[in-house]
């Protein structure tokens, strides 16, 4: 089954998106993501410079030996755009590997563990009272866990909250945009909203919430703390992990369970957090942590650490990712919850896909592959659109540091 042509797709359905096609000499083909959200170019420049010329020829059913040959065969191992390009190359082998056996993927993982996979929307609003009423309108869509985000009293603009509601879309503008930031504001406002939410709605519900990496370890802690009475299913990405022993404070302080790792790229990022126990839930993502080979070496070491799984889902990762985690989420052992944020109509008709929503749980259906293909006449409408992540400051027009 050698590998005879492969070519990089770039398209903006409403947002950005990298994808990598392979084709093998009996005419199968395999589609796996390469989407970085705002370095998107430096993706699809590694693929077609430097690992589409040297994949050509090579057995598509060696996978494990074409994952080392990209990652132990470059001298500058890891980081984002190296791996991303290599998580593309391995979930379009996994989807060609599928597809030969007549499998949907997860049966080539090991079967299913569960039926559905849990999945949490987001709910968000510039007040309390408006957050209140997305969390309802989340549940009475059958969601059982929910993120919710809110406006800080005194700041203009907070990330994570927009004035598009399913559809968010964090990436902004062709420049950065910069927002003002104070985290003793946030950390004076963030109980209230989780206090309204459970005198409103009880505890049946989970809720989650995500902090954008934006406290140190001790502020994390008193964060944490607050918030222990309204029973979080999480805290997100309170403090930025390249210090991961800064997590040892935030861990000793509270019981709020604590998830982190949308940014890392490979199992080194996070070895000591699981190892040492500081989090709860592991949320690296197939497509910028070196594809399906190397995030089951992240769960299989999370598992032994009583670390759960909780990958980032957010627009920014394409449908083609979406179903591939779906089919993860289906095998892992160690499963938690999976983040989903609605694509826009444009997205899912370049990224027809099977994965649908019942009941607060995604569901994978039998087709072999992970189900996700892309219309190229149709990805070919939407070019490529320079977009940004806003930039933080502080109120004193510093920097965010941290």
């Amino acid at each position: 089954m050698k590998i005879i042509d492969a070519k990089v797709i770039i398209t903006c359905p409403d947002r950005n998106f990298v994808t990598l096609k392979i084709v093998t000499e009996d005419g199968v083909y395999g589609i796996g993501d390469a989407t970085l959200n705002g370095r998107e170019l430096a993706v699809a420049s590694y693929l077609e410079d430097h690992i589409l010329p040297c994949l050509m020829g090579k057995d598509a059913r060696r996978i494990e030996d074409i994952w080392q040959y990209f990652y132990r065969g470059a001298y500058w191992r890891r980081g984002p755009v190296g791996m991303t390009a290599i998580a593309a190359v391995d979930v379009a082998l996994w989807d060609i590997k599928a597809k030969v056996a007549n499998m949907p993927l997860y049966q080539l993982l090991g079967g299913r563990s569960r039926d559905g996979v849990m999945v949490y929307g987001h709910a968000n609003g510039k007040t309390i009272a408006d957050t209140v009423a997305e969390v309802g309108q989340y549940i009475d869509k059958g969601y059982k866990a929910i993120r919710a985000q809110t406006g800080v009293p005194g700041l203009a603009s907070t990330y994570g909250v927009s004035k598009d509601k399913m559809y968010y879309e964090p990436a902004d503008g062709e420049l950065p945009s910069e927002n003002v930031w104070s985290t003793s504001k946030y950390l004076n406002s963030v109980p209230e909203l989780f206090k309204t939410l459970r005198n409103n709605f009880g505890y049946d519900h989970h809720l989650l919430h995500d902090t954008h990496h934006r406290c140190t370890p001790i502020e994390a802690a008193q964060l944490g703390k607050s918030l222990e009475p309204y029973k979080l299913f999480w805290l997100e990405d309170a403090v930025p992990a390249e210090l991961q022993e800064g997590f040892r404070l935030f861990r000793q302080h509270t019981t709020t369970p604590i998830a982190v790792g949308e940014v890392f790229s490979s199992i080194h990022d996070c070895q000591q957090l699981i190892s040492e126990q500081l989090i709860d839930y592991i949320r690296t993502t197939i497509v910028h942590a070196g594809g399906v080979t190397h995030l089951r070496r992240i769960a299989h070491l999370a598992e032994l650490y009583h670390v759960r799984t909780g990958f980032h889902g957010a627009t920014d990762l394409s449908p083609v990712t979406i179903g591939t985690a779906l089919h993860f989420d289906t095998w892992v052992p160690n499963f938690g919850i999976q983040e989903y944020m609605l694509h826009t109509d444009k997205t899912n008709e370049v990224f027809p896909h099977d994965y649908r929503f019942e009941e607060g749980y995604l569901l994978v259906s039998e087709k072999p592959g992970h189900g996700v293909d892309i219309d190229e006449e149709k990805a070919a409408q939407f070019p490529y659109k320079r977009a940004y992540l806003p930039v933080n400051r502080l109120e004193d027009g510093a920097m965010y540091n941290w």
